[in-house]
């Protein structure tokens, strides 16, 4: 299991900041043992220019960056997932397709730093990948190997209660 790549989607409404900030940053930090891949739910077809210029700023890799939608990787040519994380309340609280393989699911919601703006807006695209940086450092060094699925779902599942966690609008009052 230890030799094995991980296949993870990230999911969020749009598809065109956290989402897409998670992808690349678990593709850098996952140091060839996952691959992580971004879709939206409801994919507004664009990459926020914020988030592009935040990764490019510190040296990401970005030109396959695009925003697309789940369908793609419901296919049945689509790579199988591991893992399957919503970054948003909204994607996490629909009605996701069936994904073949029966993946570990999370939900690892982060504020929106889309429609922050002003000169607050640099700040909250850097806090947003600062807490999924956190989650994702967490994520792969957990000991795979020695974890069974049970195990391995409920260290997912914490990782997403970790700081920046937002709360879903059902809860607020």
């Amino acid at each position: 299991m230890a030799d094995r790549i991980f296949n993870v989607l990230f999911i969020c409404g749009g598809n065109s900041a956290r989402s897409i900030l998670a992808e690349a940053l678990l593709n850098r930090h996952g140091e060839g043992r996952f691959k992580a891949f971004s879709a939206g739910s409801d994919h507004e077809g664009a990459v926020d220019p914020e988030a592009i210029k935040l990764l490019d700023h510190l040296g990401f890799e970005t030109s396959g960056l695009r925003s697309k939608s789940w369908d793609e990787f419901a296919a049945p040519d689509s790579p199988v997932m591991d893992f399957i994380f919503t970054v948003c309340d909204d994607a996490a609280g629909e009605t996701c397709p069936v994904w073949p393989g029966h993946p570990v699911t999370a939900h690892w919601g982060i504020e929106d730093p889309s429609p922050v703006i002003g000169p607050e807006r640099e700040h909250a695209f850097f806090q947003a990948l600062h807490y999924l940086e956190n989650r994702i450092s967490l994520f792969v060094n957990l000991p795979f190997d020695k974890l069974d699925s049970i195990t391995l779902k409920t260290h997912v599942a914490e990782i997403g209660q970790t700081a920046g966690a937002s709360v879903p609008r059902s809860q607020v009052a």
